[in-house]
């Protein structure tokens, strides 16, 4: 009987959760019906917003001829350039000045300090330093992802509770396996969320980053496009960012979940 009971909730929690899925996608749907009916009706000027399905076919257009791509390839290239290295950075350095006290006192002060600059704004300094070309994109999209990282793993490793610290050297766990069994695990979802801002942010600077004197990416294909007015080639540049951002989340929230199948939080009613 209660096994007939558990399928039952269980077949009620699958309808529930695809009638859910529908729904997510409903509201963009119908935002994109009637971007293009007003699009069409005249009401929206093509010019300056023409519809999604012109920006379709320019997608399509270019596809076909293998400029889109190789701009989306260009702008990936970078994109995981600099999340590597910055991300790769702000591992080491959040779990420096978070684990040790030395760490703390050598790393913080300065990456606080240099966290309230805006680093979209270094970019006149860093052409001076670097000039225009590959290095200075992937150091906009490094200086991005460091920040997000670094914060929320210093944040996760500081917020775990003592007490289970405590326990696990009472159970004679070594500092290595207190690391291992304690810090790593408490400290992995503020760890995601801050992975989830850096390609946020990463994305961002990149977008940045390519309309400064480049010949190649998503950046400069919009920046070409607006030299001639083809709003549509520009829409289709936002529409990439967008995608490959939606894919790297998606991507994390994927990992995240395999990661922290143990948690068990709140769920929406």
């Amino acid at each position: 009987m209660a096994a007939v009971v558990r399928t039952g909730s269980a077949r009620r929690r699958s309808r529930t959760d695809v009638r859910l899925r529908r729904l997510r996608l409903a509201t963009p749907l119908l935002l994109v019906g009637a971007w293009e009916l007003l699009a069409r009706t005249g009401i929206l000027s093509p010019d300056k917003l023409p519809p999604p399905s012109e920006v379709l076919a320019a997608g399509w257009r270019l596809t076909q001829d293998g400029s889109l791509p190789a701009h989306v390839y260009e702008s990936l290239t970078r994109a995981v350039i600099g999340l590597a290295i910055g991300g790769g950075l702000a591992l080491v350095l959040g779990a420096f000045a978070g684990l040790l006290r030395v760490g703390d006192a050598l790393v913080d002060p300065t990456v606080q300090m240099a966290r309230m600059l805006p680093h979209l704004g270094l970019v006149p300094l860093l052409i001076i330093w670097l000039g225009i070309g590959e290095p200075l994109k992937i150091t906009l999209v490094a200086l991005g992802a460091f920040f997000p990282i670094y914060l929320n793993l210093y944040a996760g490793i500081r917020n775990i509770d003592e007490r289970l610290v405590e326990a696990a050297r009472t159970c004679g766990l070594s500092a290595l396996g207190r690391v291992r069994h304690v810090v790593i695990p408490g400290a992995m979802p503020s760890l995601f969320l801050g992975l989830r801002l850096a390609f946020a942010a990463g994305w961002l600077s990149l977008v940045v980053g390519e309309q400064v004197n480049t010949d190649s990416g998503l950046g400069f294909m919009m920046m070409e496009a607006r030299e001639f007015s083809q709003t549509e080639i520009v829409l289709l540049g936002l529409f990439a960012y967008a995608v490959l951002g939606l894919l790297s989340d998606v991507a994390l929230r994927a990992a995240e979940r395999r990661a922290l199948s143990w948690r068990r939080g709140l769920q929406a009613s």
